[in-house]
């Protein structure tokens, strides 16, 4: 049996999922069913996790940046969210993305 999909409002920077367009400002507007949804919230709040951790890390003078694992780490959760946002998204939020020019060739 497929899972219905349903319509969610995507905030990147707040890490917010909403169901109502009108409940906080939003970026991107995708269809996704609970699965994808749940998948979605994991990878937001693993990137909250690693942002504590680049939190701590940054008072640590000696690490450059290019050295830094939490950072590295960050990206890729970055990339997963913005991968993710594009195969749900409507086709504003893939041409958005697609003009950022941030996702490995396919």
């Amino acid at each position: 049996m497929t899972e219905s999909k349903k319509t969610y409002y995507i905030n990147i920077s707040d890490g917010e999922i909403q169901s109502v367009s009108t409940a906080s400002p939003w970026n991107f507007k995708i269809e996704a069913n609970d699965e994808e949804i749940t998948a979605l919230r994991e990878i937001f709040d693993q990137g909250h996790s690693t942002g504590w951790q680049n939190f701590m890390r940054a008072h640590v003078p000696y690490v450059q940046y290019h050295y830094d694992r939490e950072n590295d780490a960050l990206d890729r959760q970055l990339l997963q969210t913005y991968e993710m946002i594009y195969k749900l998204g409507d086709e504003e939020a893939r041409n958005h993305i697609e003009s950022m020019g941030i996702l490995p060739e396919k």
